[in-house]
């Protein structure tokens, strides 16, 4: 019995361990979203100001932006060409994108 239970606990820790996490934005209310305020740059997870950083999961990887914190926070904050959302958007709408943009790198735009 007791080997049982370390077999049932051990195929249940490694269930969660390799779990892919819920995203907790409304991915279609973000792919509306992005289509009004980001689709101008990023049509298609393309970045047309500067190529090399687009939102294809390997640009976002490389530069550190895999995860739905710091996308959010690029959203929100701008960066370079990249214009600020924050006080544009409220920040349910930021997590909605975000959530879509990580779906959409996720599964290769």
């Amino acid at each position: 019995m007791k080997k049982i239970l370390s077999v049932i606990l051990a195929i249940a820790l490694f269930s969660f361990a390799f779990a892919t996490p819920a995203l907790a934005g409304d991915s279609a209310n973000g792919a509306t979203l992005f289509t009004a305020n980001c689709n101008q740059c990023h049509l298609g997870g393309k970045n047309l100001v500067v190529p090399a950083k687009s939102l294809k999961k390997e640009d976002l990887e490389k530069y550190g932006k895999f995860s739905l914190e710091a996308i959010k926070t690029q959203i929100t904050n701008g960066a370079g060409a990249m214009p600020r959302f924050q006080g544009r958007l409220q920040p349910a709408q930021i997590e909605d994108i975000a959530t879509y943009v990580l779906e959409q790198a996720e599964n290769g735009w």
